[in-house]
C-alpha cells in the first residue's frame, strides 16, 4: 500500500506584496517566500499550498479576506482555469508597472548592467482582441472544472475544442469565447466543434492517439484576410470534404482554407505537407513603413512566424529603428531575422541589410517579402546562427556598422556572443522576449559594450510576458 502524502494546512491571512516568477503573486509566511496563483499584490488571502521547498512555497488562493485596490474584474469566463491570461484580475496600469520592474531588476541583478536611459514601457492600446494567431485543440474528453464536478449535471458529451490546461499535455478546456482574437475566430471554432458533434464524428484522444479532428489554427490579418488550417489525425475523405465545404459556405471571409493529415504523435505541422483546399495558401499582413510613406506587405503562411500582436510589433520595430539610428551608407546585420520583418522595416534607412535565420522556410518567405515590396538592398541566409555567422561570413559581406539581434527565448549561443565581442560592431540593438536571458547576454557583452538605453514594449496584455529593446555602444 502506497504511503499517503500529508496535506499541508492552508496558510491563512497572508498579505501579497509583489509579483514574482512567471507572473505569480508573492507573499511571506514565517519568513518563507510564497508564490501564489490567483492573487494580486495587496490582497489578503488564504492559500492552499501545492508545493513545498526548503526556501519557498507555492500555492493557490482559496479565499480572499481583503481585496487589493489594484484588483479588477476579469472578462473571461474561463479565467483561473485556462492558463492563457493570468493577469486579467490585475489593472492594466499595474501590469505595465510590474513588467517594467521585472526588466529593470533582471538587467541589474542578472546582467549587472544599468542603462544610461531607462525609458518608460510602451503599453498596448488594445488590452484584448490583439492576437492575430491562435491554435485550438480538439478532444474527446474535455476538462471538467471543479464547479462542474461538484454540480449535479451529468456530462455525457465530452467532446470539445479549446486550450490545453496548464501542466497537462493531454487535457483540453472546451471554450465558447476567447477574448484574445477578433472574430470570426470564436465563430469558426464553435461551428467546427458543433458540426462534428452533430454528426457524431471522432475527436482526438491524446493518450490513445486515436480520433479524427486534432487541431485548428486560425490567423486573422489587418488586411481583413483569414487563414484556417484543420489538422486531422487520419483521412476520412468524405467527412473532410463535407466539413471544409460547410466551413467555406458558412464563412466566405476565410480567404485561405487548408488542411493537413498528421499521423505523428505530436501536433507540430512544420514537417508536414499542408494542402490548400480553397483560396490561396497564405494571407497578407500590412505594416506602415517607418517613414509613414506607404506600407510593407508580408506573406504569412501556416508555418510563417509573425508577431502575434501586429499593432505592437510596429511600435517595437519603431523603437529598434530609433535606437539604431541607421545612416544611408551603413551596412546592417539582422541576426535571427525570421521572415525578415525587422530587416525589411529597416531597409529603407540602410545601404544594405543582411539577415540570418535557422528555418529555411522563413528565409524563403523573407526573400519573397523583399521581392514583393520592391526591396533590393536586403539579402537573407538560412542556417544555424553559430555556423553561418562566422568570421568568414563577415569577411565576405563586410563588417556591419549596426547589428540587430532578436534571438529566441533562450538568448544567443555562446559562440555568437564571442564573435560579437571579437567583431566590435559600433552599435548593436538587442530585441528580446525574455529579459532574463537578455540580461545574461548583456552581462557577457559588457566586457566591451555599454547599454546606452532600454525600452520595454508590452506585446501581451493580461500576461506577464514582455519584450525589451536595448541599445549597446562600443566602449571608447
Amino acid at each position: 500500500m502506497g504511503r499517503k502524502t500529508k496535506r499541508i494546512p492552508n496558510l491563512e491571512q497572508v498579505l501579497l506584496t509583489d509579483i514574482g516568477n512567471k507572473g505569480k503573486a508573492v507573499g511571506r509566511h514565517n519568513e518563507r517566500v510564497v508564490f501564489v496563483t490567483g492573487g494580486v499584490p495587496g490582497d489578503i488571502v488564504d492559500i492552499q499550498v501545492t508545493k513545498k521547498r526548503r526556501s519557498f512555497l507555492e500555492g493557490k488562493v482559496v479565499n480572499i479576506h481583503e481585496y487589493s485596490i489594484d484588483r479588477v474584474d476579469h472578462q473571461c469566463d474561463y479565467f483561473g482555469v485556462c492558463g492563457g491570461c493570468k493577469w486579467q484580475n490585475l489593472s492594466y496600469d499595474k501590469q505595465l508597472e510590474y513588467k517594467e520592474k521585472e526588466v529593470r531588476e533582471n538587467l541589474k541583478k542578472i546582467g549587472h548592467v544599468i542603462p544610461g536611459t531607462f525609458h518608460h514601457i510602451i503599453g498596448s492600446k488594445k488590452q484584448y482582441l490583439y492576437r492575430n494567431k491562435l491554435e485550438f485543440s480538439f478532444t474527446d474528453n474535455k476538462w471538467l472544472t471543479q464547479a462542474e464536478l461538484e454540480s449535479e449535471v451529468q456530462f455525457t458529451e465530452r467532446r470539445g475544442a479549446g486550450f490545453h490546461i496548464p501542466g497537462f499535455w493531454d487535457k483540453v478546456l472546451d471554450i465558447d469565447e476567447c477574448h484574445l482574437q477578433p472574430e470570426p475566430s470564436n465563430a469558426i471554432r464553435n461551428f467546427v466543434r458543433d458540426w462534428a458533434i452533430e454528426r457524431d464524428l471522432p475527436f482526438f484522444h491524446a493518450r490513445s492517439q486515436e480520433g479524427w479532428l486534432r487541431t485548428m489554427l486560425i490567423r486573422v490579418s489587418s488586411t481583413g484576410e483569414v487563414l484556417v488550417v484543420i489538422q486531422f489525425k487520419t483521412e476520412l475523405e468524405n467527412e473532410r470534404i463535407a466539413l471544409m465545404d460547410a466551413m467555406a459556405e458558412k464563412f466566405p471571409e476565410i480567404t485561405s482554407l487548408q488542411y493537413v493529415i498528421n499521423m505523428k504523435q505530436n501536433d507540430t505541422i512544420y514537417d508536414q505537407d499542408i494542402i490548400a483546399y480553397k483560396g490561396q495558401d497564405f494571407i497578407e499582413e500590412a505594416m506602415p513603413k517607418y517613414s509613414g510613406d506607404g506600407e510593407l506587405r508580408f506573406k504569412i503562411g501556416p508555418k510563417s512566424f509573425y508577431q502575434t500582436n501586429p499593432d505592437q510589433a510596429y511600435e517595437l520595430y519603431k523603437v529598434a529603428l530609433d535606437m539604431a539610428n541607421i545612416q544611408p551608407e551603413e551596412l546592417v546585420f539582422d541576426l535571427y531575422t525570421g521572415t525578415g520583418t525587422i530587416a525589411l522595416f529597416m531597409a529603407e534607412k540602410a545601404r544594405e541589410v543582411v539577415g540570418i535565420e535557422l528555418i529555411p522556410e522563413a528565409i524563403e518567405d523573407a526573400k519573397l517579402n523583399a521581392k514583393n515590396n520592391g526591396i533590393k538592398n536586403a539579402t537573407f541566409y538560412a542556417g544555424d546562427m553559430k555556423h553561418v555567422f562566422t568570421e568568414a561570413f563577415v569577411k565576405k559581406h563586410g563588417k556591419p556598422d549596426v547589428l540587430i539581434t532578436d534571438p529566441p527565448r533562450d538568448g544567443m549561443h555562446g559562440d555568437v556572443v564571442a564573435l560579437l565581442l571579437d567583431l566590435e560592431v559600433p552599435r548593436m540593438i538587442y530585441v528580446s522576449c525574455n529579459s532574463a536571458t537578455q540580461a545574461r547576454d548583456l552581462g557577457l557583452l559588457s566586457e566591451k559594450y555599454e547599454v546606452k538605453q532600454s525600452t520595454a514594449v508590452d506585446m501581451f496584455p493580461q500576461t506577464h510576458h514582455i519584450e525589451n529593446v536595448v541599445e549597446l555602444v562600443l566602449k571608447a
